[in-house]
């Protein structure tokens, strides 16, 4: 590795020699056993190598051995790796240099694979997803910019559901994207659409989700519907049924575009209109009906209350004498995830219906809430349906919480500031980077399936254990590049140690 020289007292420079790293003894016994020679192979190349060792010890599938050896097989001979797959004009037994330097090659054979390996083919609810909260934020919620650089950023990153807060500009003829109640600036809405469509599949070819918070006129949202399909074209994906009776898996929409958000309340008068002119005089099914303030949108979280009340924030929205018909269904009709908000408290919030499917989103606060006095409802609801959980508006730095609460209760939102540089937000970062990056990760089976009484996971439950895992380090290589050279104090050079934590346990 070198040697490294570091200054103490001012004046003098102190040398030290890091020593190279050195096989341990279970590599050097992996080698002899699988690379090294034998009585009946004195050449060294019995069991195909690299091949039996993938496949025996790292349990690698068949198709994944295929691909590292193809991978392998184009390196230089020169580079030594390739004996690894006896590629080399004549057989020879890989060294122990070669052997412990693939073992720990990040591009070679790397911890984690970059390939999307489960099954993507289930309904989204099936999925936790990568979700950003407020993305066009540039900093703080108080007063930084809005802008489309937060969005390139996270769309580059592997996110998949962008989030939007749609406000009439100042003159009301036009469409801003900004953080309602602050003084954040805005950034024009289209600005925010080209940019999406430019990167939206850069990280990632599964479906991406775009969640709108509204706060516009009728003739806005017109607007916005024009906005939308005019800017997306074929990559917008529009629903065939209203209500859906499941959602579709991220297969089923690789590179297309959907959108989240509560449906207009214009298009809830025309329905019940429409209701009371078949005679039925009945809207209880209606997605957005009801009286739970701030169950299906974050729109004022930035007020920092929590609780849920009874009222009814929607009921509030002005009539535009100039609305038509039409105008309602044609922004509608492009909202693939209804935000529901459902009469009643939370245990009436969280009843799963078997005609439709839609979201709900809760702070992080009410979830915690949620969690303790209704914790198998809140399972059982996201078996099907989607739960958002979003910071509570108190976290105006743009810092954000633990996401573990939320997982293993099933939430498939968990929406994170991107904009920080936090331990929550590296734990978020490292989990979507299982099953290839892609933005999807699969749930687990305990979270999906019901018992024959209709009983769900309880993850209060104490539970015997199936699986002890156990964890050896053997290297860490790279910490000089984080540290100047006159980091370290004035007598020692410097002496790491290891700490792993498995988080959520």
């Amino acid at each position: 590795m070198g040697s490294y020289a570091y200054k103490y007292c001012m004046c003098f420079t102190r040398k030290f020699r890091s020593p190279d790293a050195q096989p341990p003894p279970d590599v050097r016994a992996a080698h002899l056993s699988y690379c090294g020679p034998s009585s009946s192979d004195p050449q060294g190349a019995h069991g195909h190598g690299l091949r039996c060792f993938l496949s025996q010890v790292q349990a690698e599938s068949p198709a994944d051995v295929d691909r590292i050896l193809a991978i392998l097989a184009p390196i230089s001979a020169s580079h030594g790796i390739a004996r690894l797959v006896n590629r080399s004009p004549a057989p020879a037994p890989p060294t122990l240099d070669d052997f412990f330097g693939f073992l720990f090659s990040p591009d070679l054979n790397p911890p984690i694979t970059n390939q999307v390996h489960q099954d993507m083919s289930a309904p989204f609810s099936h999925y936790f997803i990568f979700t950003g909260h407020n993305s066009y934020l540039t900093g703080n919620q108080l007063n930084s910019d809005s802008s489309d650089i937060p969005i390139i950023k996270s769309l580059e990153r592997g996110v998949r559901v962008i989030e939007l807060d749609m406000w009439p500009n100042s003159s009301k003829n036009n469409v801003d994207i900004l953080h309602g109640g602050t003084l954040t600036a805005p950034v024009e809405m289209i600005r925010c659409l080209k940019s999406i469509k430019e990167y939206a599949f850069c990280a990632s070819n599964y479906p991406l989700v775009i969640t709108l918070e509204d706060h516009l006129t009728a003739d806005l949202q017109a607007k916005v519907a024009e906005m939308l399909t005019e800017t997306f074209g074929d990559l917008l994906f529009i629903p065939s049924s209203d209500p859906m009776k499941e959602f579709p898996s991220p297969e089923a929409l690789m590179k297309r575009i959907i959108i989240s958000t509560k449906p207009p309340q214009e298009y809830k008068e025309f329905l019940k209109a429409k209701d009371n002119q078949n005679g039925s005089g009945n809207i209880a099914d209606l997605p957005d009906q009801g009286s739970l303030r701030r169950i299906d949108s974050n729109a004022d979280e930035s007020d920092g209350k929590d609780e849920l009340d009874e009222q009814d924030e929607e009921d509030s929205d002005e009539d535009d004498p100039k609305f038509q018909q039409d105008t309602a269904c044609e922004y509608r009709k492009l909202i693939t995830i209804q935000a529901g908000k459902p009469k009643g408290h939370l245990r009436d919030a969280l009843k799963v219906d078997p005609d439709k499917v839609r979201r709900l989103s809760l702070s992080e606060t009410q979830l915690a809430k949620a969690t303790v006095s209704h914790g198998a409802e809140v399972i059982r609801f996201t078996q099907k349906n989607i739960l958002r959980v979003y910071p509570k508006g108190t976290r105006v730095n743009s810092s954000n919480y633990d996401p573990v609460n939320a997982w293993i209760h099933g939430a498939q939102m968990v929406a994170f500031n991107m904009q920080g540089h936090d331990k929550a937000l590296r734990l978020m970062q490292g989990f979507f980077r299982a099953n290839g990056g892609c933005g999807y990760v699969k749930k687990p089976d305990f979270l999906l399936t019901t018992g024959p009484n209709g009983e769900v996971f309880d993850p209060k439950a104490s539970l015997p254990v199936k699986t002890t895992l156990k964890v050896k380090v053997y290297m860490g290589d790279g910490w000089r590049m984080d540290f100047s050279k006159t980091h370290f104090d004035a007598f020692s050079p410097p002496d790491f140690y290891t700490r792993v934590r498995q988080q959520g346990c």
